[in-house]
């Protein structure tokens, strides 16, 4: 059960870039992402309400969010901030790069993640992960060379910059959630979550959006596709978490699924956005997500 999970998972998350992409082509940038955040609080308000005045019937659903401590509300604000500033500068990346040169450099979270665990909790890589690390950095080399036929300079462009950047924080989010997650329930973690963003949130809009004169800010277009964001990722991290409650789950396998999300991103980005080397950068992804599935293989 927890393999199909994550697979479920994997294209929920591949179809959230997607409605990314739609939301931010030619948009503003920072109220699609509060709009987003604002339907993620909404949505799990009456879970997080409801399990404080009806605790039975939201646990006989396995819906029950327990209270958590200030200590814990703290590093659940920590996340947050992590997370929020991960989302804007992915948010302005989606919008300004092709989402089939986002979704490889996305594909090497893992690698990030891996090399945190090392600095930090002291892991050691064996041959397996040493061999796909070698084999996901050639194949995002090789991408690199895809994006100089589309104009883009993975040194100089400043989206790869912020796309990059976007990557090394989410890793760093996969790292504290492995700390969170042995200490906090997960359904708590996500419901909280999921209201201090919009905490976080406000002082960035406040600061880049609302100080300018209304002439000045970019220009802002609704679409039902914002809301949509939050929803899918909302599911998407319902059904990783619950896969990885299982007590047979193998998070190194879940994970390596999961990470099949960007072929979904990939794939579906291409034919809507009709973007170009599809063939090439297919390939280059495809060599990136084997590094991944040796990496994850060798981490059992």
């Amino acid at each position: 059960m927890w393999v199909a999970l994550a697979l479920i998972s994997a294209v929920l998350l591949g179809l959230y870039d997607v409605l990314k992409k739609l939301s931010l082509n030619g948009n503003a940038v920072l109220p699609v992402l509060f709009l987003s955040t604002i339907t993620a609080a909404v949505t799990v308000a009456p879970f997080v309400f409801g399990s404080a005045f009806f605790p039975d019937f939201f646990q006989s659903i396995q819906m029950y969010v327990p209270p958590v401590s200030a200590h814990e509300h703290l590093l659940i604000f920590i996340k947050s901030v992590i997370v929020v500033g991960s989302w804007i500068f992915a948010f302005y990346a989606m919008k300004n790069l092709p989402i089939t040169i986002i979704s490889p450099i996305r594909a090497t979270g893992p690698i990030w993640t891996l090399i945190g665990a090392i600095l930090i909790f002291h892991e050691h890589l064996n041959l397996l992960q040493w061999t796909g690390v070698a084999i996901t950095l050639v194949f995002f080399y090789l991408l690199s060379t895809a994006g100089k036929l589309e104009g883009i300079n993975f040194k100089r462009n400043v989206w790869i910059f912020c796309i990059i950047t976007a990557t090394l924080l989410g890793a760093a989010s996969g790292l504290f959630d492995k700390y969170l997650l042995r200490r906090i329930d997960r359904l708590a973690v996500q419901a909280w979550f999921s209201f201090y963003q919009v905490v976080v949130m406000l002082p960035a809009i406040a600061l880049f959006r609302w100080r300018n004169p209304r002439q000045e800010r970019p220009p802002f277009e609704w679409r039902w596709s914002i809301p949509l964001i939050a929803i899918f990722l909302l599911f998407a991290d319902y059904m990783y978490f619950y896969a990885l409650s299982i007590p047979d789950s193998m998070i190194s396998i879940v994970s390596a699924l999961r990470r099949g999300g960007v072929l979904v991103a990939f794939s579906v980005g291409a034919i809507l956005f009709r973007e170009h080397n599809i063939k090439r950068k297919g390939i280059y992804l495809l060599g990136i997500l084997l590094g991944i599935l040796i990496i994850s293989y060798g981490s059992r």
